[in-house]
């Protein structure tokens, strides 16, 4: 019942981050010169919206599982929709002044950047909010010394020792406890190698974190996996930084994001990660909304995140998403020419199955994890 609830913020929370996609396409079409027919957000019918100066259609439409914007002329081959392709239903030569705004008649250079301009535009946003959430909070530094060890754990198998001070897993320089947190986090149970200071000494260990089941903070069951250590507490400090310091510390969050999804989808090929942490909209809604009674903070932390898997998403290279469409792209820069309109809409088909099945799936997992 709880997810029920939490829909409205679900919807709030991922309209924005579609919002905020489809106006980079939309954004980017129109200053080269495209006629953007509609602009909605969602699919179905239309629930209310306006047209504005320029002959555009802003709406809200009926089903919130996304968005689209539609650009003249791009449905004589496809129209870019985050969900779903369109043909035209009556093909015709356009004049003159209709091929000076229609998409398909851009250059191959204008209409690549009006497709990755979407999920460009969710990694400027999340950047944006980490930033903005560095320079208002700013972040927690904590020096990477270990306070305990528990008995048994994987820690002390390996020989770690309190007052041990982490200096780098698998290569990665460790700055702050935090970071210890997230590698061990992302490894999800595979053997790491740690450099350790200890009397003034660097030494080396290699430890297995264990895989157990638990509960996060809002009571949901999980897997984590678990290396058996503590931070001493000693250290700890707010570092609040300048505008620029901020920026980069965003910049790196958001690679920290991409980076935990690429291991993740790793891990879940050769087996090492459960499919059933692949999560779908129901459980978007969830997290949305115990992300959104956890206060302001946290919510739109959220959607920073949301953002950049739904930018990143967007680029594999999978015909109907935006990766798909400039994989096309790539080929017809290298052939000279683009490919056959019968291989396009071939392709955008078994795009489509790829993405309906993916998403059936990702719902299961919900059902069964709620």
């Amino acid at each position: 019942m709880d997810s029920i609830f939490d829909i409205p913020f679900a919807t709030v929370s991922f309209s924005i981050v579609v919002f905020v996609h489809e106006f980079g396409h939309f954004f980017i079409a129109r200053r080269n010169g495209v006629h953007c027919e509609s602009f909605s957000i969602g699919f179905g019918p239309e629930l209310f919206g306006f047209t504005d100066k320029y002959g555009t259609r802003w709406k809200f439409s009926a089903i919130p599982l996304g968005g689209y914007v539609k650009m003249f002329g791009e449905g004589e081959t496809m129209q870019m929709v985050e969900g779903g392709t369109e043909e035209s239903s009556v093909p015709r030569e356009l004049t003159a002044e209709e091929r000076a705004v229609s998409f398909k008649h851009k250059s191959l250079a204008q209409r690549a950047a009006v497709v990755f301009a979407g999920p460009a535009a969710n990694f400027v946003f999340a950047i944006a909010v980490f930033w903005a959430v560095f320079l208002f909070a700013g972040r927690p530094i904590t020096e990477p010394i270990i306070g305990e060890v528990v008995k048994e754990s994987a820690a002390e198998q390996a020989g770690f020792k309190a007052g041990d001070k982490v200096l780098s897993i698998d290569g990665a320089a460790i700055e702050r406890f935090e970071d210890i947190q997230r590698i061990v986090a992302i490894a999800h149970g595979g053997t790491m190698a740690f450099a350790i200071e200890r009397d003034g000494a660097e030494l080396q260990l290699a430890a297995q974190p264990r895989i157990i089941e638990d509960q996060d903070a809002f009571g949901n069951a999980t897997k984590r996996a678990l290396l058996g250590i503590s931070s001493s507490g000693e250290k700890r400090r707010i570092e609040h930084p300048g505008l620029v310091q901020a920026l980069g510390w965003s910049i790196g969050q958001a690679y920290t994001v991409v980076d935990s999804t690429f291991v993740g989808i790793g891990q879940m090929i050769s087996g090492q990660r459960g499919t059933e942490d692949l999560g779908g909209p129901l459980r978007i809604a969830k997290y949305s909304g115990q992300a959104a009674k956890s206060g302001w903070m946290n919510f739109v932390i959220f959607m920073a995140i949301l953002s950049v898997n739904l930018g990143l998403i967007n680029l594999f290279p999978v015909p109907l998403l935006d990766g798909g469409h400039l994989l096309f792209y790539a080929i017809e820069a290298v052939r000279g020419r683009p490919l056959p309109e019968r291989v396009q809409e071939w392709g955008l088909r078994i795009g489509l199955v790829l993405v309906l099945m993916l998403m059936v799936f990702a719902t299961w997992n919900d059902i069964v994890q709620l």
